[in-house]
């Protein structure tokens, strides 16, 4: 077995200061910790609370809701057990649909909801405010152009 590197240091480098799938990762990895301690005191993390702010929306369906938050079915499922089981969300057959799960709050989850927000609310401006407002809208807009744009060319 060979121990060079097909791939020098200078390389790596320069691939680790340039590549956006690393920086994306990173501080997704960053906010998601941050939040995380943010929601700690209502016992959520930072994706049960972005789980739990996609229901606050008109009859979400299992599958919508997986293609909102670029997560597959058996994912969200996953996901949802924990929170289904602190009676914060209720999953349901369609009346029309039997195949189609609805996905709702219960009032113990809208009121967690709103206490989450509040949190979120308080840090997420803090965040924003150190980062310069433009240059995070300018982040989060680009971020957006870039997952409609790698989306609709998975679809090709």
């Amino acid at each position: 077995m060979s121990n060079h590197k097909i791939v020098g240091p200078e390389i790596a480098r320069s691939v680790a200061e340039a590549c956006l799938c690393l920086h994306v990762q990173r501080a997704a990895r960053a906010l998601a910790r941050h939040f995380d301690d943010v929601f700690r005191p209502l016992e959520i993390t930072s994706g049960q609370y972005s789980l739990l702010m996609s229901l606050n929306r008109p009859a979400p369906t299992m599958g919508d809701t997986a293609e909102f938050l670029a997560m597959d079915r058996t994912t969200l499922t996953a996901a949802l057990k924990p929170l289904e089981r602190r009676g914060l969300v209720r999953v349901a057959a369609d009346e029309s649909d039997r195949r189609v799960k609805r996905l709702s709050l219960t009032p113990a989850g809208n009121a967690l909801l709103a206490k989450a927000y509040a949190l979120w609310e308080k840090h997420h401006g803090a965040i924003e405010a150190e980062m310069a407002s433009p240059g995070a809208e300018a982040m989060r807009s680009g971020l957006i152009r870039m997952v409609r744009k790698l989306e609709r060319g998975k679809a090709e």
